[in-house]
């Protein structure tokens, strides 16, 4: 008896075998897209309309405040007026704050900026919940599918889309843990064909 199971056992693990050898070239054939090596470098954070800063001139309460960069992507600020913000980096906005400030109304101001709140990114396609929510730093795309509570069961777990705020062109990556998200931007979870 037990003659006759080992050469069950045998017949078997040969059938397994074969079967695993046939299998493996279409494995192969089938890319995987996480594996492509796309990473999506998030650049410098420029300004843009909506965001919120806290600025601080230092020794001077009355120019420091909150304060929202405008639709045309301008700061109002007390005694200089209107600076202008978006499409710069925080150090590039502070400097522009700092030699406003300089030309006829300071010595030397030392001026600091901050983001209090950055502009919302969008998700639409086959998610649970699209629309807009807010950003947060180190955002990624698996961080806001899940902000949109999850895939559909139609949608396409292998590529996002991804416009940016000051593009015009949508970009396919791999969705994996390490594409990032920037403020601003249009991000399209695709429906999958079988």
């Amino acid at each position: 008896m037990f003659a006759a199971a080992r050469h069950l056992f045998a017949g078997l693990v040969l059938l397994l075998a074969t079967a695993c050898a046939s299998a493996a070239p279409i494995a192969a054939t089938t890319p995987d897209l996480a594996e492509a090596g796309v990473v999506r470098e998030v650049p410098a954070y420029r300004l843009g309309a909506a965001d919120k800063l806290r600025i601080t001139v230092f020794g001077e309460e009355a120019l420091s405040g909150e304060f929202l960069v405008n639709g045309s992507g301008q700061v109002s600020m007390p005694l200089i007026g209107e600076v202008q913000a978006s499409g710069l980096t925080l150090p590039q906005f502070q400097e522009r704050v700092a030699a406003a400030l300089a030309d006829g109304y300071l010595n030397e101001p030392r001026v600091s900026a901050e983001v209090l709140n950055y502009r919302p990114f969008y998700i639409l396609g086959e998610v649970k919940k699209p629309g807009e929510y807010p950003y947060t730093a180190g955002l990624t795309v698996v961080n806001a599918v899940a902000t949109a509570e999850g895939f559909t069961y139609r949608a396409d777990t292998r590529r996002v889309y991804i416009k940016r705020a000051d593009s015009t062109a949508e970009n396919p990556y791999p969705l994996t843990t390490a594409i990032q998200v920037a403020p601003g931007d249009t991000i399209r979870i695709g429906e999958r064909f079988f």
